[in-house]
């Protein structure tokens, strides 16, 4: 059976392609995710498929931040996301760690992208 996810695709608009791109690239490896298509200057990104693209600010107005969260196979890959976010100088919100307020196996670490963004990863298993 296949499964079936309400999203099929979110596009962020970053103000600086490459610098967006190399950061996706470091914090997604470690859930198993990156690049898987490119269309002109857009870039996507996912497992299997590319449910995240990233293209090319229209206009440099503030925008609204974005929430955005991965899922993680297990502890460890959260863990390994934000050693990833570190290394690329990511501004880190809140470590891992557990976050019982969700639900009692919520394991998740937030930090921001180059565009404010609060990009999480989650992992829901005990």
């Amino acid at each position: 059976m296949q499964s079936w996810s309400i999203l099929d695709h979110i596009a962020l608009q970053v103000n600086d392609i490459a610098a967006s791109a190399a950061f996706y690239d470091a914090v997604l490896a470690p859930l198993g995710a990156g690049r898987q298509k490119q269309f002109g200057e857009n870039i996507s990104f996912g497992i299997t498929d590319h449910p995240l693209w990233l293209v090319p600010a229209t206009d440099h107005t503030p925008a609204r931040e974005v929430h955005l969260a991965f899922g993680a196979v297990d502890r460890a890959a959260v863990d390994a996301f934000h050693r990833a976010a570190l290394a690329v100088g990511a501004k880190i919100l809140h470590p891992p760690r557990l976050w019982p307020e969700y639900h009692a196996s919520y394991y998740g670490t937030f930090v921001r992208d180059p565009d404010g963004n609060n990009i999480e990863a989650v992992c829901h298993q005990p």
